[in-house]
C-alpha cells in the first residue's frame, strides 16, 4: 500500500493550505484515513482522522480551523486547513488505519511563516 501526500508549502500566517493524499488501494470498508504532523524536535500527534462512516476527530489545535474529508471513489483524502499559524509548522503526514496493518505516506512539509 502507497500514500502519497502532496499540497505542503510555505504560506502566510492566516492563510490556508490543502493537503491531499492519494492511496494505492480502495480506502472503503474498514478503513480509517488520518493526518498526523511532527515538528521539528517534537513527537507525531493525531491531527485529525475519519472513519469509514465519515465520522471525525480532530485534535484541539485543529478544530475549527481544519477539515479532514475522503473520496472513497478515489481513494483520496484531504485536510483542509484555515486561519494556519506558526506553530502548525510541521511535516504532515497521512495514514491508512486497518485492524491488520497501518501504513503511512512520506509526509509533506507545511511552514508557516511571515
Amino acid at each position: 500500500v502507497q500514500l502519497q501526500a502532496s499540497g505542503g508549502g510555505l504560506v502566510q500566517p492566516g492563510g490556508s493550505l490543502r493537503l491531499s493524499c492519494s492511496v494505492s488501494r480502495r480506502i472503503w470498508g474498514d478503513i480509517t484515513m488520518g493526518w498526523h504532523r511532527q515538528a521539528p524536535g517534537k513527537q507525531r500527534e493525531l491531527v485529525a482522522s475519519i472513519t469509514p462512516s465519515g465520522s471525525t476527530n480532530y485534535a484541539d489545535s485543529a478544530k475549527g480551523r481544519f477539515t479532514i474529508s475522503r473520496d472513497n471513489a478515489k481513494n483520496t483524502v484531504s485536510l483542509q486547513m484555515t486561519s494556519l499559524k506558526p506553530e502548525d509548522t510541521a511535516v504532515y503526514y497521512c495514514k491508512l488505519h486497518m485492524i491488520t496493518a497501518d501504513y503511512w505516506g512520506q509526509g509533506t512539509l507545511v511552514t508557516v511563516s511571515s
